[in-house]
């Protein structure tokens, strides 16, 4: 095998392994995502629960609008919190789609590498190789 041959068998091999790391790159960012979505609803809701729970006007005595108050704002407390999840999700699933472009990038300078080494050895092949020159003389000169 020359050294041309060689040298794409490994570009060709190091592609397939720059191609898993985009898809393991690609499935990270699926489930940042995911997770993203997950808590941005959860935080939702939460609001929303703690908003319907302040604007409740059935209390009957002081100490019902108390627990009232309090359970509401417990509410706001964990969605305060799921808020903050939230956006660390958010900074994580955006270093994941970094991480995700970073992996496309790589596997397409090394496809490309392996594009041109391959053309680069398909010309070497369709050359022909140069021809022995016929021999001028007798094998007993020189």
């Amino acid at each position: 095998m020359t050294a041309e041959a060689a040298r794409l068998k490994r570009l060709t091999r190091l592609e397939r392994v720059r191609a898993l790391a985009k898809q393991d790159a690609l499935r990270a960012a699926a489930e940042a995502e995911g997770h993203l979505a997950q808590l941005q609803a959860l935080a939702d809701r939460t609001a929303r629960l703690a908003a319907d729970y302040r604007a409740r006007r059935d209390c009957t005595s002081g100490a019902d609008l108390r627990r009232l108050a309090i359970f509401a704002d417990g509410l706001a407390a964990i969605g305060s919190a799921t808020t903050r999840d939230a956006l660390a999700a958010r900074a994580a699933a955006d270093q994941r789609q970094l991480d995700l472009a970073r992996a496309e990038r790589s596997r397409a300078a090394v496809e490309e590498r392996a594009r041109t080494e391959a053309q680069k050895l398909a010309r070497q092949r369709a050359r022909p190789p140069l021809a022995a020159r016929k021999a001028i003389g007798t094998g007993l000169e020189g």
